[in-house]
């Protein structure tokens, strides 16, 4: 047995969540296409013949500019210390930016191996993949630079062939068929979340976390009591809607999603409280679970 632990990171919004699940093959962190989607170390966990890679998701490395944003950041900083190598997710279709600078700064005191992940070639040809290579390749020491696609799931295999080189432990972590570490109360207070930023706009996702207040079960039906959290009254209107539209809206999608996980019957309720300024009290950033790593 070969295994190890593989640390995500890069900018946000580059599609490492993405990645991940689609090479663990289950949804174990939310995606969306708002920056800052990912805010707790989340790991997946790939588990094949005599090989388990244990990926590190961590939240997009950006300029902070809340306790939280500095919080985020010093997890996904943490993340590279006790890992094998780093992998370091970059979006091939997009121009190289002050984003993209900023982490390879940060990387620079690291020792571990990095493995560049040029990721969304699906949206390139041949030639411009090259030109990406060709473009990135000196801008770090890199052990291994691999182009793939996570949403087509195209050349992950190769990607993983490569990891493999990298493991140093013969430990098996996990069982075969567990896909996270994440409880089942965490999985299931993001899918509320993910549901908001699909339907929400401008800084209401930045605004908004969630808390399940409570998971009960019968027979056939599983109970879910989840607090969507703002800092601002006016969000919380935002998010209720007119006549509730809205609320109900995030309910009846999230529903189908923690149904799929699951597999029973799923009754949710949610309710949403604010707490003012939230993201820069440590008071409710240790109660949101956020000083957890």
């Amino acid at each position: 047995m070969k295994s190890g632990f593989i640390s995500v990171i890069g900018r946000p919004n580059v599609g490492k969540s993405t990645l991940i699940n689609s090479i663990v093959g289950e949804k174990i962190a939310i995606t969306s296409d708002k920056a800052g989607t990912t805010r707790n170390i989340i790991q997946g966990i790939y588990t094949k013949e005599d090989t388990q890679i244990v990926f590190v998701d961590t939240p997009g490395i950006h300029k902070p500019v809340s306790k939280l944003d500095n919080l985020l950041n010093y997890n996904a900083y943490k993340s590279v210390e006790d890992v094998d190598a780093i992998m370091l997710i970059m979006d091939a279709s997009s121009e190289l930016g002050k984003g993209d600078m900023f982490v390879l700064e940060k990387l620079k005191t690291v020792t571990k191996p990095v493995i560049l992940v040029l990721n969304k070639i699906d949206k390139l040809n041949s030639d411009e993949i090259l030109k990406k290579i060709d473009e990135v390749k000196d801008l770090y020491n890199f052990a291994e630079i691999i182009p793939v696609s996570a949403l087509k799931n195209d050349n992950t295999d190769r990607l993983i062939k490569v990891l493999e080189n990298y493991l140093t432990d013969s430990v098996k972590y996990y069982e075969k068929g567990e896909a996270t570490s994440s409880s089942l109360e965490f999985r299931l207070s993001e899918i509320v979340r993910e549901k908001v930023l699909e339907l929400t706009t401008e800084e209401v996702p930045h605004s908004v976390t969630c808390i399940l207040s409570d998971l009960t079960k019968d027979d056939v039906t599983t109970n879910v009591y989840v607090d969507i959290i703002v800092d601002k009254e006016s969000l919380k209107k935002i998010i209720i809607g007119k006549k509730g539209a809205m609320l109900k809206e995030i309910g009846s999608r999230a529903r189908v999603d923690m149904e799929a996980l699951l597999g029973t019957h799923v009754y949710l309720e949610l309710y949403v409280k604010t707490l003012k300024k939230w993201r820069d009290k440590e008071k409710y950033l240790s109660e949101l679970g956020f000083n957890e790593f």
